[in-house]
């Protein structure tokens, strides 16, 4: 029997796990209570990572489609028959006749993050896509225009602050999603234990809202307006106050002006929450000894993503709660990504570019999902007719994956890199086998860099892959060497990360050696510090407070209007669930087990209304479909009609009809 301390990497949460094993099989699973980062918190997907490695379903071997059907072949043959299909395709289409299209997993392995740029390099192309633009574009694209990189994102010191403010977020249940705070119903028992306060903002009552103890129902769509509105009150209260970033900063009278038209009256008629409520709640921001706004989700995936995640910074910013013990803070990664990727005297353009069909922005190197279906639809130059996918399922986790999918039917090439054989690797020419967390080696390269509390933990693979597979970054690796013509993969993840911790900002304490013996599997870097004046990465050096794209953007934002309408009273928002994450999970009978999960809630009042019990079949319909759901009703303790409640915002069915896979609604 062994012992090995490591790092879930299933989800944002970095749970710290103690896996017991021998050489053939997982014996348990379990929470180390010594990790500094997690505290001892573990959720069922954790448990869940053995499943992946003995999931009867899972690929184990190449395989090739003949004749429509799926046969084994070697990996020498498969990788010539992808080489081979690939460069054909670029021949005739040009380079950016491949598509490529990265699934979620990949920001958690670290050997993927190393070697797909190569894989990209190698095809030479531009039409490169992935989960993040249907979930976090939003975030990226605020750090760059103001702070001047992607990955350069404030995180709420939770640890600290006085007053924290959570809109269209879930963290008890997402445990911090652009947030790494496993654990986080504690962390804000703890902000409440000290005497602060945390207040929810969300169209539902939340698993968080619930605990939280203040919750203000808000309608969808509306964040925007109600972030604006308490920058206005700030301003009119004369409560603006820079601190140690005011001589970096450019754009405070400019901020002022373009926010005079969101009033607390204006918000409060179009987020149903009180203009008094409104500007009480911007003066205790503003007062509080620290505060930090957070918004996430629902705040991101709608019509007014950037400007929100643009006025949460703002806010932050000029309240002095940026950069700030207890406000919004950077990390200091033992590997610095944003370090390993500066662009600091670097004059970029942003949008880099804009796609070939109907002009949609390139940020980060990727277009929007959305636009994926018509690239590969519409002839010309550049047309799609070859796509690359890795640890990803965008027929059902895209917008209106049914289009992709007829559209992935008129490719002359596809190849997946996967797990399963899914609704979207279905339609592959060719699958390579994939391998799971316990067959790799681990060290969560993105997400030390949104972390509360920074650490660093490191471990290498547990078991080795089915049939002396090879491990998924070294299938990578040998696909990029093959369409380059190398002769070298290049050294392993682990060599990699031997050589960017010394540039790291703990190079003293943090190295390989150094983290696979520490006792416990972690070594403790410490809570945030402020950093960001000597981090901004804008070509000036300077934080910029008001960037033209988000002033811009402010007039079609004052148009806005709830499309609500007589047939169409109700709207439709997703929810999280702990059990949830990607449609690869739900292989897993422990994570799918239990009561049914995929429900439409719906309001009791409403559900009066409409004359609708528990359990009853409800037929919903969007633009690309529709399908049939069993009502649950919620049980709140504060019951309001939908008249009273968020009146506005895109309808959501089509998310339902792109995650068949235990999808969950709530009526709204």
């Amino acid at each position: 029997m062994k012992t090995q301390y490591r790092t879930c990497n299933i989800c944002e949460a970095m749970c710290g796990l103690i896996v017991t094993h021998d050489d053939t099989e997982v014996h348990a699973i379990k929470a180390n209570p010594a990790d500094p980062l997690s505290r001892g918190h573990i959720c069922p997907k954790a448990i869940a990572l053995q499943d992946f490695r003995t999931d009867p379903d899972r690929v184990t071997t190449p395989l090739k489609k003949v004749d429509g059907e799926f046969v084994p072949i070697s990996w020498d043959e498969a990788y010539d028959f992808a080489a081979e299909r690939l460069q054909a395709v670029q021949d005739v289409q040009g380079r950016d006749g491949v598509g490529v299209y990265l699934g979620n997993p990949n920001a958690h392995k670290f050997g993927n993050l190393l070697n797909l740029p190569a894989l990209i390099k190698a095809l030479g192309t531009s039409n490169r896509y992935s989960s993040a633009t249907a979930d976090q574009i939003p975030h990226h694209v605020a750090s760059i225009h103001m702070l001047g990189h992607p990955m350069l994102m404030p995180v709420p010191d939770v640890a600290r602050t006085d007053l924290m403010l959570i809109l269209g977020g879930n963290p008890v249940v997402s445990n911090g999603s652009m947030m790494t705070a496993p654990g986080f119903g504690k962390r804000m028992d703890e902000i409440k234990a000290r005497g602060g306060r945390v207040v929810v903002i969300d169209p539902r009552r939340t698993e968080t809202a619930s605990r939280a103890g203040e919750h203000l129902f808000i309608q969808p769509e509306t964040d925007a307006f109600l972030l604006l509105a308490l920058i206005h009150q700030v301003f009119a209260q004369g409560l603006e106050q820079l601190e140690t970033l005011a001589d970096v900063t450019d754009g405070v009278a400019a901020l002022k002006q373009a926010v005079e038209p969101f009033t607390a009256d204006k918000a409060a008629e179009m987020t149903g929450i009180d203009a008094r409520t409104i500007r009480d709640l911007a003066r205790d921001f503003a007062a509080a000894k620290s505060a930090v706004c957070y918004a996430r989700m629902g705040a991101s995936t709608q019509s007014f993503g950037s400007l929100c995640q643009w006025a949460n910074n703002a806010l932050n910013i000029i309240t002095g709660n940026f950069d700030s013990p207890g406000g919004a803070m950077f990390t200091t990664p033992a590997l610095d990504y944003v370090g390993m990727t500066s662009r600091k005297g670097k004059h970029r353009t942003y949008p880099e570019r804009r796609s070939r069909v109907s002009q949609q922005p390139l940020y980060n190197g990727e277009f929007p999902i959305s636009v994926m279906a018509e690239e590969m639809e519409t002839p010309g130059e550049g047309q799609i007719k070859a796509l690359v996918t890795v640890a990803g399922n965008p027929v059902l986790t895209a917008p209106n994956g049914q289009r992709i999918g007829r559209a992935l039917e008129q490719l002359d090439f596809m190849m997946s890199i996967d797990l399963h054989i899914n609704d979207t690797t279905r339609h592959a020419d060719l699958i390579l086998p994939a391998s799971v967390a316990l067959e790799e080696a681990v060290y969560d390269m993105v997400f030390h860099s949104f972390a509360v509390h920074n650490t660093a933990a490191f471990a290498g693979p547990v078991f080795a892959p089915p049939n002396g597979n090879p491990q998924e970054w070294e299938v990578i690796a040998r696909l990029a060497a093959r369409l380059s013509g190398s002769n070298s993969i290049g050294p392993s993840p682990t060599e990699v990360l031997g050589v960017l911790l010394p540039q790291g900002y703990h190079s003293d304490k943090v190295t390989v050696e150094a983290l696979l013996n520490a006792p416990d599997g972690v070594i403790d870097l410490g809570p945030l510090v402020p950093n960001i004046v000597e981090r901004l990465e804008t070509t000036d050096g300077r934080l910029n407070l008001v960037p033209e794209v988000f002033l811009a953007d402010l007039p079609r934002l004052l148009a806005f209007r709830a499309p609500v309408s007589a047939d169409f009273p109700l709207l439709m928002i997703g929810r999280r669930q702990v059990r949830s994450h990607n449609s690869w999970t739900q292989n897993s009978a422990r994570l799918v087990k239990g009561r049914s999960r995929c429900t439409a809630q719906l309001n009791p009042v409403d559900a009066a209304r409409l004359g609708l019990a528990e359990g009853q079949d409800v037929l919903i319909e969007s633009a690309v479909g529709s399908a049939t759901l069993p009502v649950e009703i919620t049980r709140t303790s504060r019951q309001v009609s939908s008249q009273s409640r968020r009146a506005g915002a895109s309808a959501m069915a089509d998310w339902l009809l792109r995650r068949r896979c235990r999808p969950s609604l709530s009526m709204i």
